[in-house]
This record gives structure tokens, sequence and C-alpha cells, in this order.
């Protein structure tokens, strides 16, 4: 056995529990940042809150990026945070009959029951209120508490928001269909008119419809609808139940809560007792489909970042100030303490204290900074989207944002988790702004996969249904566009975004043309009745 010697260098990190607690910070949201704060104030007596009125000038001159559309940038104060702050960063990797009232009024009228039986139901669904009708027997101890024991419950805006992630895949589309549950109200129902969500977001009309013509497939059923006759019409539609005569009632509402039975059997071309069990069928649907979840506390969403028109045509990038707790190192206390305190685990005890909230200040800065610079370059990378709209969303992924901020991309998928910015065009997560890159066929700039996808549901939404695409002349015609795609990336897209083959929309398209043919005939002869 040769026994050698060699030298051997090898360079390692430590994680201290300072380095922990600063990546931590770093990837919370501001809420609860502010609660983590809390609690050290509780913890550390050598911390204290500071108030806004403390705040200096050169605090908030750095809490503000200013550059305009030729890349020019106000200064801002980069100063190295010490040998903590280099280890910090190595160790990131409504009705139109207005004499009906509102809709909630004419639900009334149409879904109301008599005394009796609404006394019965309500003494049935009555949810239990104290231990002994839960089945146990009585508690002497003033501290049980029953809630602690029941699980968080599930809000209707959490519930669509996990469907939408699974129903898109392009950022565009996420963006509008996350834009349309924030205006879901807790019944289930969307505001009537949706222009203004077209004109903020800078979308068609026609890809807000199309986003909202998914959503309100979306559970609960008759969710995302803008009144009740559309909330009815979609839970009748997933029952198969939605044919010209229902239709027709379900158009005539108003007819329904004035008891104007007569007109509604004329209108809907059925006899007594057919009308009878579908009017049956509408009460037992669910006008409020979306107070199946509760009635869940309403929480705010408060933008971390700011982001407003800038005097020079730029765009002028900010701190919410209001999210970035602030705190102090007590240094004149520290200083009496030391000076008082003879033991030596009573010193050691501050001398950590005093540690801890150094560090915690510096974490706390840190993290301002790199969300600050973080935003900054996504304005200044996605400028299209915020001068003209969703439709210009450029190719952008961690990597294009790390480098030019000189930062790890870890770094960046922390700042980007849990963080807002409020826009012209509404309020968004940073992590939307990141999307893939297809290539030019002529070797020019890269387009969007959200415009790909764009393009190819155009393509599909145009076609004829006796000249219907295939995968390969959608190739064809994305390569004249200049945009270069495999035949298996555009199947991939398709799919993506639940579009049928061309054999079943072909399919599917001359069928619903024969449906429309017989349909135009029935009525014609029925129109035509001898005299």
């Amino acid at each position: 056995m040769n026994l050698t010697q060699k030298f051997e260098f090898r360079q390692s990190l430590v994680i201290t529990p300072q380095l922990m607690q600063a990546i931590k910070l770093l990837q919370l949201s501001n809420l609860d940042v502010a609660t983590f704060v809390e609690e050290e104030l509780e913890r550390n007596p050598l911390l204290e809150p500071a108030g806004h009125n403390e705040l200096s000038t050169s605090d908030v001159s750095d809490e503000t990026s200013l550059f305009s559309d030729r890349g020019e940038r106000a200064s801002q104060d980069h100063d190295s945070l010490g040998g903590a702050v280099e280890a910090f960063e190595l160790g990131l990797e409504a009705w139109p009959n207005p004499d009906l009232g509102s809709r909630a009024e004419i639900a009334h009228n149409v879904f109301s029951e008599e005394p009796a039986e609404a006394a019965a139901r309500n003494a049935q669904d009555a949810t239990p209120t104290t231990y002994t009708e839960w089945g146990g027997g009585a508690s002497s101890d003033e501290d049980y508490n029953l809630e602690a024991f029941v699980a968080a419950e599930t809000t209707l805006s959490d519930h669509l928001a996990e469907q939408l992630s699974v129903a898109f895949t392009s950022p565009a589309q996420r963006m509008i269909g996350q834009y349309l549950i924030d205006l879901v109200d807790e019944a289930g129902y969307l505001p009537p008119d949706l222009g203004q969500a077209a004109e903020r977001l800078g979308a068609s009309a026609g890809d807000v419809e199309n986003v909202l013509a998914v959503l309100q497939k979306f559970d609960p059923p008759g969710v995302c609808a803008r009144n009740l006759s559309e909330c009815l019409a979609i839970q009748l539609r997933e029952l198969d139940r939605y044919d010209p005569a229902m239709q027709a009632l379900v158009e005539h509402l108003d007819l329904l809560a004035k008891r104007d039975i007569a007109s509604l059997r004329k209108l809907c071309g059925v006899d007594d007792e057919d009308i009878a069990d579908m009017i049956g069928e509408i009460r037992r649907l669910n006008p409020k489909p979306g107070m199946k979840f509760g009635s869940a506390r309403l929480q705010t969403m408060v933008p971390d970042v700011y982001v407003r028109p800038g005097p020079d045509g730029g765009w002028h990038v900010e701190l919410n100030s209001d999210t970035l707790p602030r705190v102090l190192v007590n240094q004149t206390y520290y200083s009496e303490l030391s000076k008082k305190i003879g033991k030596d685990g009573d010193k050691s005890y501050f001398t950590d204290a005093l540690q801890n909230a150094t560090w915690l200040v510096r974490a706390l800065d840190q993290r301002a900074r790199t969300i600050l610079k973080v935003a900054t370059e996504i304005v200044r990378q996605q400028d299209g989207f915020f001068t003209h709209g969703v439709a210009h969303l450029r190719p952008l992924n961690l990597k294009a944002v790390a480098d030019a901020i000189q930062m790890h991309e870890s770094t960046v998928s922390r700042v980007t988790a849990n963080k807002y910015m409020a826009t012209n065009r509404g309020t968004f997560e940073l992590k939307y702004f990141f999307t893939a890159s297809i290539a030019s066929a002529d070797g020019g700039e890269a387009h969007s996969a959200e415009a790909v996808r764009h393009h190819i549901k155009q393509l599909i939404d145009s076609e004829a249904p006796s000249a219907i695409l295939s995968d390969d002349t959608i190739v064809e015609r994305l390569r004249a566009s200049g945009i270069d795609i495999a035949r298996r990336t555009v199947a991939k897209y398709r799919e993506a975004m639940r579009i049928p083959s061309s054999v079943q929309r072909r399919r599917d398209k001359q069928s619903a043309l024969g449906n429309v043919l017989s349909t135009a005939m029935s009525d014609r002869s029925r129109n035509i009745e001898p005299a």
C-alpha cells in the first residue's frame, strides 16, 4: 500500500442561522414578513419599531427606481453591507326591467319557499353550535376551543385559482383569468360589463370572452356568470337540460318572479304539466353557487411594488413603503445594560440579542433592495406589456433577469414568489411576467410562447367547416409568418388550450352546422301553420 500526501483546497459555505433567516425573509410575502417582525420585536429587547417620521431622505430615495425608454436609470445606493451581506448573497440560490329590482330580489322571488318548508329545511341543515350538540358531553374547561380542530376553509377564489392553473398554460390567459377571478363576488357572480377588463389588460374583448367561457365551466356549476339567467343556463347545460323550451323560461325569469305562469306556458310552447316540471327543475338549481364555500374573511392583496408612468415616457418603479417593516437597534439601551450587567450569562444573552437584531435590520434592508432591483428589471424587459397590453409579453426567464442584475437565478426565483406588482393594467404576481420563447424563422427576435399560442388559436378560430387546418398546415402558416416551430409543439400547445384535433373539429363543426340547419327548418315549418 502506497501512502501519499497532498494538499487540497476546498471552498465551502457555512449556512448560519442568520443566513437562513435572511433567505427565509426574501421569499416570504409582505404579510408573513410583518408577522415575523412582530414576533422578533416581542422576543428581542434590543429591537424597537421605527416610525415613519424617523425615515431619512436617503431611505426614501432607496425605495424608488426611475428609468426611461433609453434605459437610463436614476442612481441608487448600492453600498456594501459588509461581510454579512456578501455571505447573504452567496447563500441565495343587473336586469333590464328596473321595476323588478336587483338580481337578489328576483332570485328571492323565483327560489322562495313556503314558510313551513323553509323552517323544516333550516332545522335539518342547521350546524351544531355547542359541544353537546356535536355528540360530546358537557365540558367545564373554559379554555377548550373547538375551532382549533377545524381545518382552514377553502375560499371560492382559491378553488377557482387551482382550476385556473390547470386550465391554462398561457401566461396571458392566466393573467386574464386571475383578473376575472378577483372580480367574482362571494355569490359567484361577475360584474355585468367586462369591457373595462379588456381595456385595462390591453387584450381584445374576444380574448376575455374566450377565457370567461372556460371559467364558466369551472366548479361549482354556474360560477362566473354575469346575471341570474346566465348562471342557471350554465347549470342546465351541465345537466344537458338546456333545450329551447327551457331556454325561453330562463330568458323570462321576470315572468316567473311575477308568477305569470300563463305567459310562460305560451312562450315555452308547453302544457301545464311540462311548465310545472320545468319550474321545479329551475328551483332545484343553485342561484348562488359561490355560497357553498362560505363567507370567508376578505383579505386585500397588498402590492409590494408600484409601477406608474414616468414624466419622460418611461416607467416609475417604487416599493410600497407601507409593506416594509422598519425596526431599529436600540444601541443606547445596550450600552446602559453593558455597564450594569455582571453575570457572564446575562452578557452573552444580550450580545446574541444585539447580533440578531443587527442581522434582522440588514436582512430587511437587503430584501427591499433585491425586490426593487428585480422588479425594475422585469419592468424594463416587459415594457411592451405595460405600454400596449398582454399580447406584447416578451419571452423572459429567470436567467435573463439574474444576469442583468448580477444575481443568482435562485435569488430571482425567491423574490418573484408571493410578491405582487400594481400596474396600470392591474395587480399581478411577479412570476406571471416570465414566459418561454419560440425561435424566429428568419433569425430575428424570438417570439413569446404566449404570442405563438394566441396565433395558433386565431388560425383555428377562423377556419371554415369545409377547410379544417391540420397541425402540419398550421406549422406551414406559422413559418410563413416568421415563426419557426415544430409540429409536435403545435400539437402540445393545441392540447394545452383544450382544442381537439382536426378530425374531431371537422366532425364537431359539421355537426353544429347540421343542427343549425335542422333547427331553422323546424322553426320555419312551425311558423307556417294552416289557417
